[in-house]
């Protein structure tokens, strides 16, 4: 805990630096060329989706599969650090299968105690909020729909899930920013897992690209809160294992680890040749829905859509 505070200078002192970059880069003129530019490539990367040769309906099937995920992640940290969902934020959630809304508590906006916690929370938010824009566009541009955000359950399903781990019942995620973290590690592992399972699947190369560049950041959004709750102390370290070991009985794998590893710090969870390790879609499913083998419920109550449910 000592050295939290030196970490949130740190922080804050790069947040102004790259204040100050942007403040100048607005008295250039250059504010607007450089939204331009980064609009510019954005175009140009999902235009290769339109134009790349092979990609098949198990590629798109993939990429569904992926954004019913994200809809659920976007949301959790969208609600936490506003108190409203992605579409307030103009992020879109219409396509095929079943529609739904998001089910959270009177008041899910967490009140952060740490400046650092509620940062590192509003960036992951905007770069889940990106995601689903992103999924959604590429697979337009690929020819397909994209799948409407299904039902999502933000507010029983955490307490089931923390009830089946041990950690007792009507946990909240919303309440404290120590809770958040705790929430947040529930997916973010199985984000990484997911990816790197669903990427045998994928023939086309563009494709592959997109979702290996959303796994690096999955894979960064994992390694903070794993290092958070890691210097929290003991009670979040065993909240971790707890949840790890339920990640592993409901996916029916041996792919998770807490945050201690033989009495050490374990932030990067991988095999013996420190790969990240895969997760099957069904073993994903599995987690989401709180059952093994189940068609919906957990933190889907009508299950996903798309071709992957």
């Amino acid at each position: 805990m000592s050295s939290l505070p030196s970490v949130e200078n740190l922080l804050q002192a790069k947040l102004e630096a790259r204040t100050s970059r942007r403040s100048a880069l607005k008295k250039l003129g250059l504010g607007a060329l450089g939204a331009g530019a980064f609009g510019l490539i954005q175009n140009k990367a999902l235009a290769g989706f339109a134009d790349s040769a092979g990609a098949n309906a198990t590629d798109v099937a993939v990429l569904q599969f992926a954004l019913n995920l994200e809809y659920l992640e976007a949301e959790y940290y969208t609600y936490a650090l506003s108190g409203t969902g992605i579409e307030s934020f103009g992020v879109g959630v219409s396509g095929s299968g079943t529609a739904g809304a998001t089910v959270v508590k009177s008041n899910p906006k967490v009140t952060f105690a740490t400046a650092a916690y509620q940062q590192y929370g509003e960036e992951i938010a905007v770069d889940e909020r990106a995601h689903v824009t992103f999924l959604r566009t590429a697979i337009t541009a690929a020819g397909g729909t994209p799948v409407a955000r299904p039902a999502i359950n933000l507010r029983e399903s955490f307490a089931a899930a923390a009830q089946a781990a041990g950690l007792g019942a009507g946990f909240d995620p919303f309440a404290s920013e120590v809770a958040f973290l705790i929430g947040a590690f529930v997916f973010e592992d199985v984000g990484v897992t997911a990816y790197k399972g669903g990427a045998p699947l994928i023939s086309n190369k563009t494709f592959l690209e997109a979702a290996a560049g959303i796994l690096a950041v999955e894979a960064y959004h994992a390694g903070v809160v794993r290092t958070l709750l890691y210097s929290l102390g003991a009670d979040t370290r065993a909240a971790a294992q707890a949840i790890s070991d339920l990640r592993d009985a409901a996916g029916g794998s041996e792919a998770d680890e807490g945050v201690v590893k033989n009495g050490m710090a374990n932030l990067v969870p991988a095999d013996a040749n420190s790969i990240a390790y895969s997760r099957t879609p069904r073993q994903v499913l599995n987690i989401v829905y709180l059952a093994a083998n189940a068609t919906r419920g957990g933190f889907f109550p009508n299950g996903l859509n798309g071709a992957i449910a």
